[in-house]
């Protein structure tokens, strides 16, 4: 069976992505169909909660598992109904989890951890798929930081004879894929660059309300506050070298306002919030071209929310004056569905016994095939 279902939840906690996905033997991978299951009120706000508690119960853990397995399994019946096929047409469904916390180097002296939430064995029984999911542990245990898992699929779809191509992701942080051309032979290069909607999406909630800035249309409005945003970019993260991953654990709104003189108006933290987001993604370009002795990448391709954010998107055009914007549609894909297709296409890798992780990515000792099978 070609049919492959990814599902994914991302920092912004607004929604469980379902992608099914075509993926036949010896042809490109090929997106069939879609679905964004909403995420209940109720459980993004546990969620939120879980994602900045410092303790938490088991019970509470068990219950927000629960209410968002459910909401998983109703996001795979949404798009099964969307493409007109039944449980039996899916090879698989590649589960992510929610990310609760994500911690590569450890706290405290303490060992690496990366912890999503998810129970692929209720998945399985609620929607009658075998469930390949804990894909990120693998390559943790192997020395790699979990993340971005991405830039593998990434090469599959993007990868050029002759051209250098940047893919970079705008959700709630940003990562970047470098793809050399396949005449140079490298493998590529893949890292988080740092926050992009997470801040955004936090301060603009905090002072206007809403989920989101749409069209960049308040950070438009203000003026980048210069003194901020070096302090802000001060910040080790953004000048450590690959690989390296991050998440809510370094960059909240407590980080932000460490930060601030306390005059600022909110608008103007906004624009620099975006600019932020801009100068860090530009200074990883510069590490991974430096790394990798790369000239200027012909195109970089936005995916993810960012990619509608045309403010955001003016910024890094401004910052990469060498390189082409082009939009994912140009190569047959929507910048919404890569992240959940990963997932579908990890999960064919894992069925295949197919390494899933890039060691040039993550760090990990090798290539490892990733996520544990959960037979309905």
């Amino acid at each position: 069976m070609p049919y492959f279902i990814g599902l994914m939840s991302g920092t912004s906690l607004d929604g469980i992505d379902a992608a099914l996905v075509d993926i036949s033997t010896g042809a490109p991978a090929r997106l069939v169909a879609t679905h964004d299951e909403p995420m209940p009120t109720a459980l993004r706000e546990r969620l939120w909660r879980l994602c900045h508690a410092d303790h938490a119960s088991f019970a509470e853990l068990a219950e927000a598992e629960q209410a968002f397995c459910e909401a998983q399994a109703r996001a795979v019946v949404g798009v099964l109904a969307t493409a007109g096929l039944s449980p039996s047409a899916i090879a698989a469904i590649g589960s992510h989890g929610q990310t609760i916390e994500h911690a590569p180097w450890g706290h405290d002296g303490g060992p690496a951890y990366t912890l999503q939430l998810d129970n692929p064995s209720l998945l399985a029984e609620l929607t009658g798929c075998r469930v390949i999911a804990d894909f990120r542990r693998r390559d943790l245990a192997a020395g790699g930081q979990a993340a971005p898992l991405a830039p593998a699929f990434h090469q599959a779809l993007f990868r050029d004879a002759q051209q250098w191509r940047l893919i970079l992701n705008l959700g709630g942080f940003a990562n970047l894929t470098l793809l050399p051309p396949q005449q140079d032979g490298r493998a590529p290069l893949g890292f988080d660059s740092g926050p992009a909607n997470a801040l955004l999406d936090a301060w603009h909630a905090r002072h206007r309300g809403g989920d989101y800035d749409a069209d960049g249309a308040w950070a438009a409005s203000g003026r980048v506050d210069e003194a901020l945003l070096e302090r802000l970019l001060a910040e080790p993260f953004f000048h450590r070298p690959p690989p390296r991953s991050t998440g809510r654990e370094v960059f909240h709104l407590a980080w932000l306002e460490r930060h601030l003189a306390g005059d600022e108006r909110p608008e103007d933290v906004q624009a620099t919030l975006a600019e932020l987001t801009a100068a860090s993604v530009t200074l990883a370009v510069e590490m991974a071209r430096d790394a990798y002795g790369a000239p200027p990448a012909e195109c970089l391709v936005p995916c993810g929310g960012g990619a509608h954010n045309p403010d955001l998107l003016a910024r890094l055009a401004r910052r990469m004056p060498d390189t082409r914007l082009e939009a994912a549609e140009a190569f047959g894909w929507s910048p919404d569905w890569l992240e959940a297709a990963a997932f579908a296409w990890l999960a064919w890798r894992r069925l295949e016994d197919l390494p899933g992780n890039l060691p040039s990515v993550t760090g990990a000792a090798g290539p490892r095939v990733l996520g544990g099978i959960f037979a309905p």
